[in-house]
């Protein structure tokens, strides 16, 4: 009995791997796949292809998923010396690392094959998408703008988009993917004044490790009034309507909050800055964008 009870498939398991890999976070990087899903859509036809927006939605949450999974893994010695990422799945044995390499593979997979789907050029750079996934969590190891990285990382996600529905490349997508990049290093830069100390102790490299953690805020600000300009280009640049606009008032109020909020010698309220602002941010501006683009034309 014992033994054909190993043998079941262990829910436990498929729960814990989630948790590793925080796939609720992916609020933050799906709206802005489709803003440029739907932009495009709308700029080609009017009417919205519920099929290729599933395939984007996949290949978003599959490469995701693999990043996360392969950052947990790489990271696994230096979290285990953190106290506040000791409690990760992969350090106190949750999720094996077996597991996790092979919940990464099938993400991966996943993604791969979803790119194969839409068309030949979203095939041919699924891999580039894939480096800077692996390279971020290594960044730390070797220089102290990790972020940039990270931020580099998360540009592919509207260029990507806009590529699965035109099959070509567009200048557009890449205003929206740098703002979106520039806004994820930005507010990481903020998320990370939380481990100066742990980070300097230990020899993680970062902004606030390195300059401190003043540097960093102003930091992010600075990022944060870029991503607000780009915005702002991106929406210039599609020839936005009076929706989207407000949307990027609503964004820009947010930023004010969050910088409002989290200040170099107060970070007790980092946590709602980092996941509350941030998540509404994202879905904020994409409902603006979305009733923009219907009042605009495009077919639902």
């Amino acid at each position: 009995m014992t033994s054909a009870s190993a043998a079941l498939p262990q829910p436990g398991r498929a729960k814990a791997f989630l948790r590793l890999v925080m796939i609720e976070h992916s609020v933050f990087a799906l709206p802005f796949a489709y803003i440029a899903s739907l932009t495009a859509m709308y700029q080609r036809d009017k009417r919205i292809d519920w099929l290729l927006l599933l395939l984007v939605t996949i290949c978003m949450v599959g490469l995701r998923t693999f990043a996360m999974a392969a950052n947990r893994i790489i990271d696994r010695e230096i979290d285990a010396r953190n106290p506040r990422t000791a409690h990760r799945e992969l350090v106190t044995g949750a999720v094996s690392v077996k597991s996790a390499w092979t919940g990464a593979l099938i993400a991966l997979a996943v993604f791969l094959g979803a790119a194969a789907l839409l068309n030949p050029l979203c095939l041919a750079l699924a891999p580039v998408a894939v480096v800077p996934m692996v390279v971020y969590p290594y960044g730390k190891r070797f220089t102290n703008f990790p972020q940039a990285i990270l931020g580099l990382a998360q540009a592919m996600g509207p260029i990507g988009a806009w590529i699965a529905i035109t099959g070509t490349w567009s200048w557009d997508a890449v205003i929206l993917g740098l703002a979106v990049g520039i806004w994820i290093g930005g507010f990481d830069l903020i998320y990370a004044c939380q481990d100066v100390d742990t980070d300097r102790e230990i020899g993680v490299r970062s902004v606030p490790a390195r300059f401190g953690i003043p540097a960093a805020i102003w930091g992010a600000r600075g990022c944060h009034l870029v991503t607000t300009a780009l915005f702002a280009w991106y929406a210039l640049a599609t020839g936005a309507g009076p929706f989207f606009w407000l949307g990027l008032l609503i964004v820009a109020a947010a930023f004010l909050y969050e910088h409002t909020i989290v200040r170099p010698h107060d970070l007790t309220r980092l946590n709602r800055a980092f996941f509350q602002v941030n998540g509404f941010i994202g879905i904020a501006l994409f409902v603006c964008a979305l009733l923009d683009l219907v009042v605009r034309g495009l077919s639902v």
